[in-house]
């Protein structure tokens, strides 16, 4: 979804040197490991992360391309996650896109872009992470901030995005149903817009032939 913050995870600066990277590694990989938690979920996710960026951090190739991609994405001012994907990290980042698509002018919003920042915060690979914690409330808070997030959206942008909250929701009957609520109402919203797009066509083709025929 986003390029992951090593340094972030590891709880370090960017200028840490290796020895201080691998003196972190053990100190959080110390306090993360599965077995010192009873294999809590989000400790085994915590520990996957740290071993993950210490073994990006302390490979020279690897590091170096990390750091081309780290330099290229912070250049163009996008965003990156800050640690492993919990349901508290993804229901954290639904709320802010709810925030934030709230203050956005629904006319001049870019459509495709918001389509497409979901997509990547639905992913396949967060929804299979998403199903190792038993969180429903969670999930559900989840899936009703991203349908507040795409109530502007039209039904053409949604229907992708609706697939991916079906299998997020999975066998939950009372999210389904909000979810074919939805459906229903964007189906009926993209009809009255194409009614009144079609009556507007025709009020401006009469009043043009009127304004024509009182000039004969």
């Amino acid at each position: 979804m986003y390029l992951k913050d090593y340094y972030g995870i590891l709880e370090l600066e960017p200028s840490a040197t290796q020895q201080e990277i691998k003196k972190a590694f053990r100190k959080l990989a110390l306090r993360y490991h599965p077995d010192k938690n009873n294999n809590d979920p989000y400790s085994t996710i915590q520990f996957s992360e740290i071993k993950e960026a210490y073994e990006v951090l302390t490979n020279p190739a690897k590091k170096e391309y990390y750091l081309q991609q780290r330099w290229y994405n912070q250049s163009i001012g996008k965003r990156k996650t800050q640690g492993a994907i919990t349901p508290v990290t993804v229901l954290k980042q639904s709320l802010e896109l709810e925030k934030y698509v709230s203050t956005l002018d629904a006319f001049r919003m870019d459509k495709e872009g918001l389509r497409q920042y979901i997509l990547g915060l639905l992913s396949d690979q967060t929804i299979e992470e998403l199903a190792k914690f038993n969180e429903p409330e969670t999930i559900q808070q989840i899936v009703l901030a991203i349908l507040k997030s795409m109530t502007s959206l039209p039904f053409t942008f949604t229907e992708s995005i609706i697939a991916q909250l079906d299998k997020l929701c999975g066998t939950d009957m009372t999210m389904q149903q909000k979810l074919t609520l939805f459906i229903e109402k964007n189906k009926k919203k993209n009809r009255l817009e194409r009614y009144s797009l079609l009556a507007i066509v025709i009020a401006t083709v009469i009043l043009c032939l009127l304004i024509f025929l009182a000039g004969r």
